[in-house]
């Protein structure tokens, strides 16, 4: 009896060291650093491509106490000191959550940062994607954090003030 089981587990064996290996790719991620004014380092964004949507986890450090807006802006470039060269908010429509339209592509929640100057968030959105038609088309995107707290729904950017942190998303 133990030969015709051993066959059966060699045959097994042989048919698994000859099949294709079919693993699947990891999805698509991206990275953000966010630097200031100065240039100097205020943290970091992660964007994972998920099947319906993107994870975006931030974490900062630096900035003042409290809430601040938190938008992905249309241009990958954060050259000009005020970072106005990011360009508007993806999607130019009506800003805002709490709008009849329910925003732009690119607004996010709030990032609140604590005494310490730390702050963390994870925002997740199906209007974004880590494809050529979103994030990486072809001038890329920044994540950009604002002074003060967005409110979701005053025009043209939430009353969130200045930009204090832009990162641009690359691969």
């Amino acid at each position: 009896m133990k030969g015709p089981i051993a066959l059966a587990a060699a045959a097994a064996l042989a048919a698994c060291a000859t099949a294709p290996a079919t693993a699947t790719p990891p999805p698509p991620s991206a990275g953000a650093m966010l630097k200031g004014p100065a240039g100097e380092n205020l943290g970091e964004a992660r964007f994972q491509q998920t099947p319906t949507g993107l994870v975006i986890d931030v974490e900062v450090r630096g900035l003042t106490p409290g809430w601040h807006g938190m938008h992905v802006h249309e241009k990958g470039d954060c050259s000009a000191k005020d970072f106005t060269s990011a360009g508007a908010h993806v999607g130019h429509a009506e800003h805002g959550f709490l709008t009849m339209s329910g925003g732009e592509a690119g607004d996010l929640p709030n990032i609140w940062v604590g005494a310490d100057g730390m702050g963390k968030a994870q925002a997740y959105t199906t209007r974004l994607s880590l494809g050529p038609d979103s994030l990486w088309d072809a001038d890329t995107a920044a994540l950009v954090i604002h002074a003060a707290r967005d409110d979701h729904y005053t025009q043209p950017i939430g009353g969130s003030g200045a930009r204090v942190a832009c990162g641009v998303v690359t691969h």
